[in-house]
């Protein structure tokens, strides 16, 4: 494998990608502010480093699902301009996965912050 570009390059060109996500894909900005939202909730409620690591994992893995959503429908899109089954299947299913993790962090996010709120009300 030939080494084409410099690591700040390809560290650039991934910034690049960060970028077009969210000024192009609301669905990105919204788990993106949510995402700080979180963090923030996480520093009040005085998150242990074993929930904090919980918590950016999963938040990782729906940002991470988002941005391959977001290629994997651009790259439909570039193959099948017009609508076909096939294509249909592939970024519905690609969203589908987004929805499912995002399903899964509410649920991590109420295991997580519950208990905490649960103790601040009492």
């Amino acid at each position: 494998m030939s080494k084409k570009y410099t690591i700040p390059r390809s560290f650039k060109f991934a910034a690049n990608g960060l970028k077009i996500a969210y000024e192009k894909e609301p669905n990105f900005r919204t788990h993106s502010v949510t995402t700080l939202i979180v963090l923030v909730a996480a520093y009040f409620f005085n998150f242990s480093s074993t929930e904090y690591a919980i918590l950016i994992l999963t938040i990782g893995i729906v940002l991470t699902l988002e941005l391959i959503n977001t290629a994997m429908e651009a790259i439909v899109n570039l193959v099948s301009p017009e609508i076909k089954d096939m294509a249909k299947v592939a970024k519905d299913v690609s969203a589908a996965a987004v929805l499912l993790a995002a399903t899964l962090a509410v649920l991590v996010g109420i295991l997580l912050f519950l208990p905490k709120i649960i103790l601040v009300l009492t």
